[in-house]
């Protein structure tokens, strides 16, 4: 691995520079990273910040720093599963909630969220570990539901509802037998 730092105040053209290097360094041949310090917060992943133009050039990962913030964006050449369990251990201890958005075919126990006007089927009727349901509009489900019904437009409702129930979303790692 070869590193090389580029400095230089605000405005000179460190980003165009590195944002120029990525492809150039690929087509020779060679795998190139990039960790970018942001001195202060960091907008990620939007047309014409660092970060995307970085991944947009080519970089196989971007990690972006500031005093308050950290992102890892990895780019794969081969489309990548991931495990939600080991996302989550990956995930920094000391937190009280871990909100995972999407995995709906996850193990963990989890809060459909439904609007009629998305034009979406559900997958409560099919699906064990949904536990409530957060809709907009509780009158237009397809299917009748016995599960507790959460205000999607009120997000200090569904937290309510989720300390209320917060036993249900005690997180134990799976298991995973010795090979």
């Amino acid at each position: 691995m070869k590193v090389v730092g580029f400095a230089g105040f605000s405005g000179s053209g460190k980003t165009t520079l590195v944002e120029q290097l990525i492809p150039a360094l690929r087509l020779r041949g060679a795998r190139v990273s990039v960790i970018k310090h942001a001195h202060h917060s960091f907008d990620i992943d939007r047309p014409g910040k660092d970060t995307w133009r970085h991944r947009e050039a080519g970089a196989v990962e971007v990690v972006a720093a500031s005093p308050r913030r950290l992102v890892i964006m990895r780019e794969y050449t081969e489309e990548a599963e991931h495990d939600v369990h080991a996302l989550i251990a990956r995930l920094s201890a000391g937190v009280d909630w871990v909100l995972v958005e999407g995995f709906k075919r996850s193990s963990l126990p989890k809060i459909e969220v439904w609007r009629e006007d998305s034009g979406q089927p559900v997958i409560y009727p099919g699906h064990d570990r949904v536990v409530a349901i957060a809709t907009n509009s509780p009158q237009a489900l397809p299917v009748p539901t016995p599960l507790p019904l959460l205000d999607l437009d009120v997000a200090d409702d569904v937290a309510a509802w989720l300390v209320d129930n917060a036993k249900r979303f005690e997180y134990t790692p799976p298991v995973h037998a010795a090979p």
